[in-house]
């Protein structure tokens, strides 16, 4: 049986502050709906101390900050979109349109079509979030979006150079330095001077993943997204020295950031704890770091790798990192998960930043039934059918007929009947 070493705040405390959050945001896009580009203003100056008539950046502020950027820095961050690209493109390589004859003269299809615009919201509040930007614009140009709007907070008084070089190099096609609900709700509803997009994505913090959520029916979304979760199953194969980085490296996302381990070992257990404290000393985002361990952290410790498992498939953390013997065993019987990050070689931190996965990923269980953001999650899989013969549409409609009526539907009923009339006597005559 799973015993508790350490746990955070209760379901029900988490839920009060969800509460809160939940209201703040009906309220503000309600004014964001009636004003516009008049609330739009009056949030950003209060929220981010921002002020100016036009938050799309023009070409030139784009170009200052790329100026601004060392050459090795725009480097890599082309080596990161460079990366990402390439797995976004084998994922959209993977989807083909069809097309099949069911039976002779029936044909059916389906077309995968690209959402026509897309808001990217970029994080930047406490940490210019470079990477996000890399994830959305880049995998949305992929798929092929024609219009590609992205929006970032200021940070420290501006647009962060590197992430509106980021967006630009991805390919955005407008830049907004906006953050927080009053991004997503321009983006979304639109303004005089934001035209409104179909689809919201990227991650944000608890006030834009509500706002996203109440949006979601007007415009499409990624996922429905919370604080960063960090799940790590580990063994005796590896320390607490390791452990405790890679719990803290997620940790620091925010104050309400989950970081849990799952062992079989407790002296891996409490000898992470330990180095947690340990570490806490010295790392300089500790005051976050610090804050999301004692609220968020949670340590559990397990009989076997199947106890480990059956948590681990309870939890549906939106990143899972495996360090045990065998960690393919895991991959092999998993089912809840956002992202798996296979072997101490890996770790959570280069499926954010780099390797060419993407980070947006599913959180607050979501995982049970989503995946995180592709290439796919842009494109809409949309049917059609074809009927190229009288007799096939008679050999159709007789069925459709009977089936109508056994619904009890007359008109659906006539629109099989009048074709099977028409064509039934075309057939009869001999002149189909």
């Amino acid at each position: 049986m799973a015993t508790y070493l350490k746990t955070g705040l209760t379901e029900a405390e988490r839920a009060e502050e969800q509460t809160k959050v939940r209201a703040i945001v009906e309220e503000t896009l309600a004014e964001i709906e009636a004003r516009g580009d008049e609330a739009i203003a009056e949030l950003s100056a209060r929220f981010d101390n921002w002020e100016r008539e036009d938050f799309r950046l023009t070409d030139g502020e784009i170009e200052r900050c790329l100026a601004r950027m060392d050459a090795s820095d725009l480097d890599d961050i082309r080596f990161a979109q460079d990366q990402i690209r390439s797995f976004a493109r084998v994922q959209k390589d993977a989807l083909r349109d069809v097309e099949v004859e069911t039976l002779p003269g029936v044909i059916l299809g389906h077309r995968n079509i690209p959402v026509n615009s897309v808001g990217c919201y970029v994080p930047g509040g406490k940490y210019p979030m470079i990477a996000s930007a890399h994830m959305s614009v880049v995998t949305a140009k992929v798929a092929g979006v024609a219009r590609i709007a992205a929006a970032s907070p200021p940070f420290a008084g501006e647009p962060h150079p590197a992430v509106v070089s980021a967006m630009h190099l991805g390919g955005a096609d407008e830049i907004y330095c906006l953050g927080g609900i009053q991004a997503v709700g321009a983006m979304a509803l639109g303004t005089a001077t934001i035209s409104p997009v179909d689809m919201l994505v990227g991650p944000g913090n608890a006030f834009v993943a509500e706002a996203k959520r109440q949006l979601f029916g007007r415009v499409g979304i990624d996922l429905f997204a919370g604080p960063t979760e960090t799940l790590l199953i580990a063994d005796e194969t590896v320390d607490g020295e390791l452990c405790a980085t890679d719990l803290l490296g997620q940790a620091e996302h925010g104050p309400t950031s989950p970081a849990i381990l799952l062992t079989t070992s407790e002296t891996l257990a409490r000898d992470t704890l330990a180095e947690v404290e340990r570490q806490l000393r010295h790392l300089a985002t500790a005051e976050i770091a610090g804050q999301a361990w004692r609220d968020y952290g949670q340590v559990i410790l397990c009989d076997d790798r199947d106890e480990m498992l059956a948590q681990a498939d309870r939890i549906a953390s939106e990143h899972v990192q495996v360090m045990t013997r065998d960690p393919d065993w895991f991959h092999r019987n998993m089912t809840n998960y956002g992202a798996l990050f296979l072997g101490a070689e890996t770790n959570v931190s280069y499926g954010d930043k780099v390797i060419g996965t993407n980070h947006t990923l599913p959180t607050r269980g979501a995982a049970r039934y989503t995946g995180g953001l592709w290439v796919g999650k842009f494109l809409k899989t949309c049917t059609y059918q074809k009927i190229t013969s009288p007799e096939a549409t008679v050999q159709i409609g007789e069925v459709c007929s009977r089936l109508c009526a056994l619904e009890g539907f007359a008109g659906h009923k006539e629109q099989a009947d009048i074709r099977v009339r028409r064509h039934g006597r075309i057939n009869s005559a001999g002149n189909a």
